[in-house]
């Protein structure tokens, strides 16, 4: 993992956070079982461990983001992007009341999920966003955030539709409803994050931001199944 931030003071910071973006796409491009969801080809087994996978870091989304938030609230920094935090965290929830509706409709109740083994990228990647947002910087959680935003609106489009054009999991029409709700959600929020955050000029956030943009680059692809 390349962990050497470039210094945003002699970038266009934000531009830095985008190519990391870009970094995730072009990986799950590269990698089998993201690339077969993205092309509706993914089996049933596959199809069930992402979303498995997804809703065991998906359900901290809105206390991750709403903790931090509330604690640029505390120390009196940021409130525009303490308001953008907590709006995000409303945003999110129940999310992962979605993903439990698709397991179900594929055949797997709650409490299946529920004691399913999680990828050893889930567990870094919610202790790593919960550590920023509880004892780090907390805008880093930002950089996460921008990341998977850009990712839904680059690749979410239309794999409903080749999912179900495919066919190749029983089911499939009533098990997508966390992706097509979460991609039509995200359609304007790159943008809008973008904006919001060349607003901060703090060299210590931006690089913050970055690295945890960078880091969630590094982790995400290993919750698809490996094969």
């Amino acid at each position: 993992m390349n962990t050497q931030v470039q210094n945003p003071t002699q970038v266009d910071w934000v531009a830095v956070l985008r190519h990391e973006a870009r970094g995730l796409v072009d990986a799950l491009d590269a990698h089998p079982d993201a690339r077969r969801l993205f092309d509706g080809t993914i089996d049933p087994e596959g199809y069930i461990h992402y979303l498995v996978q997804t809703y065991h870091y998906a359900r901290w989304s809105t206390p991750m983001l709403a903790e931090a938030g509330h604690r640029l609230e505390r120390q009196g920094r940021h409130p525009h992007l303490a308001e953008l935090l907590v709006q995000k965290a409303g945003e999110e929830r129940g999310h992962e009341k979605w993903l439990l509706s698709d397991l179900r409709n594929l055949g797997c109740p709650e409490a299946r999920v529920e004691g399913a083994a999680h990828t050893p990228a889930v567990d870094a990647y919610t202790g790593w966003n919960f550590f920023t947002s509880r004892s780090g910087v907390a805008t880093a959680v930002l950089g996460t955030a921008y990341v998977l935003e850009y990712l839904s609106q680059t690749r979410a489009t239309g794999v409903v539709e080749r999912l179900i054009e495919a066919d190749r999991i029983p089911n499939i029409r009533k098990s997508v409803t966390f992706l097509r709700s979460h991609g039509a959600l995200d359609g304007d929020h790159v943008a809008e994050m973008e904006s919001v955050l060349r607003t901060l000029t703090d060299p210590e956030d931006q690089a913050a931001v970055i690295f945890s943009a960078r880091a969630t680059r590094c982790i995400y692809p290993g919750i698809f199944r490996e094969r």
